[in-house]
């Protein structure tokens, strides 16, 4: 076993009105491959669910990180995806030796990193932790969707689609939007 923990991080959530940013970090064991691994937003969701479950048996080490609503409004959204990455990062039970992080800027991590454009991908590690991410923030919008009936949050995952802009404007904004984002912040302002 070779002393070289390379870890792939990815975050998701960056772009929906509701809920935290949520990243992985996902060290793969080179003995043990996971075949159709790839961006998580061109697999199916069964697909997803499924290959969530072999990337936790088989990756030598994996962790999630998330940055909460109060600190995307404080920080703003990249601040707090960089955040999100870091934690994940540190909450792995093997130290990582260096990250591949996908997009074009690192966070400060405790290891060297990389950025690399496309990498969820092109790099397996990274398509485990985009897989990981997306699986678990969606898992938290559908039980966030029964606490908050009424905005869709199963179907469009806090997305700022149509039905969520119309339940916005019909039913409010909920302690779990994000108040920095212009089409929560423009109804808080419009009082």
């Amino acid at each position: 076993m070779s002393d070289q923990y390379i870890a792939g991080v990815d975050e998701v959530g960056r772009g929906p009105l509701i809920g935290a940013v949520v990243a992985a970090a996902v060290i793969l064991d080179p003995a043990q491959p996971i075949d159709g691994l790839a961006d998580s937003k061109k697999l199916t969701e069964r697909r997803r669910n499924l290959l969530e479950i072999e990337i936790q048996e088989k990756a030598l080490a994996w962790a999630l990180g998330r940055a909460e609503v109060e600190e995307i409004d404080r920080i703003n959204i990249l601040q707090a995806s960089m955040l999100a990455m870091r934690r994940a990062v540190e909450a792995l039970p093997i130290a990582a030796t260096h990250a591949l992080i996908d997009g074009n800027r690192c966070p400060e991590l405790p290891c060297t990193a990389e950025a690399i454009v496309g990498g969820d991908g092109t790099v397996a590690a990274i398509s485990a932790a985009s897989i990981l991410a997306k699986v678990a923030r969606d898992r938290e919008m559908i039980l966030l969707d029964s606490q908050y009936p009424g905005y869709g949050l199963a179907q469009h995952k806090g997305y700022p689609t149509k039905a969520h802009l119309a339940a916005l404007q019909r039913l409010g904004v909920t302690p779990i939007h994000r108040r920095s984002f212009g089409p929560v912040r423009r109804l808080i302002e419009a009082g």
